[in-house]
């Protein structure tokens, strides 16, 4: 067997927590496929990302429709806009994990996730916005 078939038969069959679904509290959320143990990382994948910081000033000349993924995917503040190293036309799963004040995953200062309790089968993945981006997030 070829190296690059083991090491995937071992990702789908130790790391493949999570689908997309829609969500009871916002649009679309992540969910559990499978029973995740507290401490895993329940999106691990092979690619590095890294979020890219760019200003608010370098991005005005951005068709409109690009500007508004941007908003909608991309972490931003009054000054800067993190966009992923890999673009935008590779999404990374997390994008979607919806806010709670009761998280059961979190970010990890290497930027990693990891869940803070085990997670059910079918239960949605939520992460504290507020805490994991050092800012106050109103949603109307």
């Amino acid at each position: 067997m070829s190296k690059i078939k083991k090491n995937l038969l071992k990702h789908l069959q130790e790391e493949v927590y999570c689908k997309l679904g829609i969500s009871k509290i916002h649009g679309i959320g992540v969910f559990a496929i499978r029973a995740i143990p507290k401490g895993a990382n329940p999106m691990r994948t092979w690619h590095k990302v890294e979020e890219v910081p760019i200003s608010l000033k370098d991005l005005q000349g951005l068709p409109e429709s690009v500007r508004q993924e941007l908003d909608l995917f991309c972490y931003h503040n009054q000054k800067v806009m993190h966009i992923p190293s890999v673009g935008m036309n590779t999404m990374n799963m997390a994008v979607y994990l919806n806010h709670s004040k009761k998280p059961s995953v979190s970010y990890q200062k290497n930027g990693q996730l990891k869940t803070l309790r085990a997670i059910r089968t079918g239960e949605e993945l939520l992460l504290d916005y507020d805490v994991s981006f050092g800012e106050i997030h109103l949603f109307e």
